[in-house]
């Protein structure tokens, strides 16, 4: 199946009705087989004159600077202007995967990047659906990696989600790509490497396109949250006053569609949504505190506080 597959013809397709047609393009990339792959595409399609590439160092890999020196060498043959950005990784509660992440898209904003594609393809997304669904995600996570997201003035696109990792196999092979291979993917200690070396391959054993048909689900969550967002926000543009909304108008929603409109609230402010079991207890003193009662949710970004029947939002810090 991934013989067949045209992965520029997919690129182009992709991109182009999201993307102006002298619009910088820019990539990030890792110097991994499938970053390779986006930016081989990119030069098959005759862009090279928009596009630029980002390799971002982060010094975890005693290869790093070989990492970085290969992207350098890359762009020299392809012709493709290469930058290349340090950063510290500092590891936090959220462990070094999600620090080095968080990272990448500071630099990538830093850079004073428009729009940024990425080499995402259908697999990782059936990883990562399932990887949020044992974590124990609601609609948002099942939706899983979005092809398309804004981050402050970034904007992300990512042109090879639903390309299977045959394909891109295939498309290197033929083409005699080389890239460098992470040491760290082969760690099964990192739950996502785990699900990709132990797990897929048996379901795939079992269930023969399970990664595709997962792959699939997500795109459907992604279409339920798009729904639930338009909920909320109607919701919001009902019951809103200013920057609050009356509680007395709250407590007609059903709890579910209550909660669904908190959520979408600390999203639109950029604040972390707490964990359900919380989110849902306040819910419920929001529905069932007396006349005298002031329930409030206090978390990382701020806080919701409930004063004078309205349901406020104050960021943290603000008082």
């Amino acid at each position: 199946m991934g013989m067949t597959v045209d992965i520029p013809a997919r690129v182009a397709a992709f991109l182009e009705p999201r993307v102006g047609l002298d619009e910088p393009l820019w990539v990030g990339l890792s110097g991994g087989r499938d970053s390779v792959v986006l930016v081989q595409a990119l030069v098959e399609l005759g862009w090279t004159p928009r596009v630029r590439a980002l390799h971002v160092h982060h010094g975890l890999s005693p290869r790093a600077d070989e990492w970085a020196g290969f992207c350098l060498e890359l762009g020299g043959r392809l012709g493709l202007r290469v930058a290349v950005r340090r950063v510290e990784v500092v590891a936090d509660g959220a462990g070094i995967e999600a620090a080095a992440r968080e990272c990448r898209y500071r630099a990538f904003s830093d850079h004073g990047i428009g729009v940024l594609l990425l080499a995402h393809h259908r697999d990782d997304q059936a990883e990562t659906l399932l990887f949020n669904l044992l974590r124990g995600t609601g609609i948002a996570g099942a939706a899983g990696i979005p092809a398309e997201r804004r981050i402050g003035t970034l904007r992300v696109l990512r042109p090879l989600l639903e390309v299977g990792r045959d394909a891109i196999d295939a498309y290197a092979a033929a083409r005699k790509l080389t890239w460098i291979e992470d040491e760290s993917n082969e760690d099964t200690a990192f739950s996502r490497n785990f699900l990709r070396a132990a797990v897929m391959p048996v379901l795939e054993g079992r269930f023969p396109g399970a990664g595709e048909r997962l792959a699939a689900a997500a795109a459907r969550f992604a279409e339920a949250d798009g729904l639930l967002a338009d909920l909320a926000a109607a919701d919001w543009e009902c019951h809103a006053v200013g920057e609050g909304v009356s509680v007395a108008a709250l407590r007609k929603l059903p709890a579910p569609r209550l909660a669904n409109l908190l959520r979408w609230r600390l999203r639109a402010l950029g604040w972390q949504p707490p964990v359900a079991s919380r989110l849902e207890e306040f819910v419920r003193q929001l529905l069932t505190a007396g006349p005298g009662r002031r329930p409030e949710l206090c978390l990382p970004d701020g806080a919701m506080r409930v004063r004078r029947g309205i349901l406020r939002w104050s960021a943290a810090g603000s008082g």
